[in-house]
């Protein structure tokens, strides 16, 4: 830890954690409703549909970006980016000249004004001739500049970046520090006032992607509180050719070869107060807020993904013989090849609901779009493995090699590398674990969260009792009895009563108010430990995804059908996708109560204490004596500036 970095309590990083949090739920929200045991179809159902003017332009502008990533294919870009780690120059300008740059940005600041939609489509096609690229764009738009500007900025910082955001200057954001991940309630980064119109940066900032090609910034820095200054954690736009701003070092990864990451250093760096995002102290909500939606690009090229793991798949399982018939007649392959079309049908299916909500504006998606981040990461990369497996040795096998001994070169051990990061990238799956269920159980902690804080009065705690009382004697008793209990409620779901799909939109609504039940009775029984639960808490979100999903995949199916686009086959993927998680879900239920939890802290102890120190002895550590966490001390920069501004 640094000299200068916060010392927090766990009790104050919470309460930081806690303020950045939206506290109102002023729209309905379907993945709430699903979490408090109530099946809300209505609000999911029929599929929201897009306006003809947005189809119009998103479509117009995908074809010029096919057209465009076909020509960079056919010269090897996908190649290149692998073997030189990085995007070349006149891509990036080709990108801009597109307007790529501008997707998401209103029309009247030059951007093309895409909906989240078509923004998420266009992801999907860049993300499959490189990860590396669908990541620039998405730095760039979900939560670089555009997007805080677009929700918190003045009118005056609209009109002075966003026309730059859309077409010539690439964005960052800069939040996590070399040791600050997911607790900025240690920000070290400060920005302190001088006079009434500018800060001064001092800090390092970690894992800034773009940081290294960009051109401007979204930086995160705590202002001191002093007399005239409420202080807290504050978002400022900077310019990234500041005097002060030094990128020292950019960094290199498992996958994601052409991604501009890099350590950034601010050393006395001057924003004018113009420049500043919002009040002070409202740096984490504008930052959870933008990625409210900015979460959903992620899970949007993991559908592209999923898309290319299934024609891999069924093109190579197809030729490739095996006893005297093809792989993909063997049960063995088969099933995998399922689980990906299934699953591929299904996670399109959530991040399209999501998107087009967040478009029509009328639902909060907040959680709708974590499920599909968290989702998405992690099927995602079963899907990758399972087609590597597939490939079997040419699936552990590089494109380069395939190619040098004359076959195809299918860069599936890439893909897979390349996945793997989701699982990390805004928010873990271990934090996007927790920040679901935070919302997921926030109705209780509404009415009752009074009862379990120590710090609260007893008479607080009376009240507390009194409102509790009241919300459970209405809630508890719609638990146990509902219309998943009725057989073929669900047959209006589709005008000739489907029977497979209304049996799993029942499981769905029973499932839901089983959830609910579980979630009840572990706040009954841990209470104030409840936070403690990670393993619980992470199963029921869990759950709750899986619910989202099933849904998400019969509404889309029906949706389909209804216009006559491959209903017949949307159906059994629905079927088959529901069927496979039903699975999951059961066995995810029968977890919540009979794990290793208990036993597993134990274990952990142990190691901690040194206990099984015997169990490493006969291997040698080849990653030496350094330090874990580099010293991110501020002070002037000693390194080279590695910037490479993309003009």
């Amino acid at each position: 830890m640094s000299a200068t970095q916060p010392k927090v309590t766990e009790r104050e990083a919470r309460q930081v954690a806690e303020a950045a949090r939206e506290q109102d739920w002023r729209k309905p929200s379907f993945a709430k409703e699903l979490f408090l045991g109530r099946f809300r179809l209505d609000l999911i159902h029929p599929h929201p549909l897009p306006a003809d003017e947005d189809v119009r332009r998103g479509e117009a502008f995908l074809e010029r970006l096919r057209a465009f990533c076909e020509t960079e294919l056919a010269e090897g870009l996908a190649a290149r980016i692998e073997r030189e780690a990085k995007i070349p120059d006149e891509t990036v300008r080709g990108l801009k000249e597109l307007g790529a740059l501008g997707m998401k940005i209103d029309t009247k600041y030059g951007g093309l004004g895409l909906t989240q939609v078509y923004y998420n489509k266009a992801l999907a096609l860049v993300g499959s001739v490189s990860p590396a690229i669908g990541a620039l764009l998405s730095a760039h738009q979900s939560i670089g500049v555009p997007q805080p500007l677009k929700l918190f900025g003045t009118q005056e910082q609209r009109d002075l970046f966003l026309p730059r955001c859309a077409r010539t200057d690439i964005s960052a954001f800069l939040l996590t520090e070399p040791d600050v991940g997911s607790d900025p309630a240690r920000l070290a980064t400060t920005a302190v006032p001088d006079g009434e119109d500018t800060y001064v940066l001092d800090g390092v900032k970690l894992w800034t992607t773009n940081g290294v090609v960009a051109d401007l910034l979204v930086v995160m820095a705590r202002v001191p509180k002093s007399d005239g200054h409420k202080g807290g954690i504050t978002a400022f736009v900077v310019e990234a050719d500041s005097p002060g701003v030094t990128v020292e070092h950019r960094n290199a990864f498992m996958g994601l070869r052409g991604l501009e990451n890099g350590v950034t250093r601010l050393h006395r760096v001057r924003v004018p107060a113009a420049h500043r995002i919002g009040p002070e102290g409202a740096g984490l909500k504008i930052a959870l807020t933008t990625l409210n939606t900015g979460r959903l690009s992620l899970p949007a090229m993991c559908v592209g993904a999923g898309k290319w793991c299934l024609k891999i798949a069924r093109e190579w399982s197809g030729v490739r013989e095996q006893w005297g018939r093809p792989v993909a007649r063997h049960e063995a392959v088969g099933a995998k090849i399922s689980f990906i079309a299934a699953t591929t049908f299904a996670l399109e299916a959530m991040v399209d609901l999501a998107s087009q909500m967040a478009d029509e504006d009328r639902n909060d998606i907040r959680i709708e779009a974590a499920l599909a981040k968290l989702y998405g990461s992690e099927m995602a990369c079963l899907m990758a493995d399972e087609l590597v497996q597939i490939r079997g040795g040419r699936g552990f096998e590089t494109a380069q090699s395939l190619a040098a001994r004359g076959e195809r070169a299918v860069p599936a051990e890439q893909m897979l590398r390349d996945l793997r990061i989701n699982r990390i990238f805004e928010g873990s799956t271990e934090i996007m674990h927790l920040l679901i269920a935070r919302e997921a159980v926030d109705a209780h902690l509404s009415v009752a969260g009074d009862l379990i804080d120590p710090d609260k009065a007893l008479g607080d705690k009376a009240r507390a009792g009194a409102r509790a009382a009241g919300f459970y004697a209405r809630w508890l008793p719609k638990l146990a009895t509902g219309a998943g209990q009725v057989p073929g409620t669900y047959r209006a779901f589709h005008p000739s009563g489907h029977p497979d799909l209304a049996t799993h939109l029942r499981y769905v609504e029973r499932g839901a108010r089983k959830l609910a039940r579980s979630t009840f009775y572990a706040m009954s029984r841990w209470q104030g430990r409840m936070e403690t639960k990670q393993g619980f808490l992470g199963r029921i979100v869990d759950i709750g995804a899986e619910l989202f999903a099933m849904s998400a995949a019969c509404v889309r199916a029906e949706h389909l059908r209804a216009t006559g686009d491959h209903g017949r086959e949307a159906y059994q993927l629905a079927d088959a996708f529901c069927r496979q998680s039903r699975l999951r879900v059961e066995e995810l239920f029968g977890r919540l109560w009979d794990n290793t939890d208990e036993l597993d802290r134990t274990v952990v102890e142990g190691v901690l204490g040194g206990v099984y120190t015997w169990l490493e002895e006969g291997v040698l550590d080849p990653s030496g004596d350094g330090p874990w966490i580099a010293d991110a001390t501020p002070g002037p920069s000693a390194h080279e500036n590695v910037h490479r501004p993309i003009r």
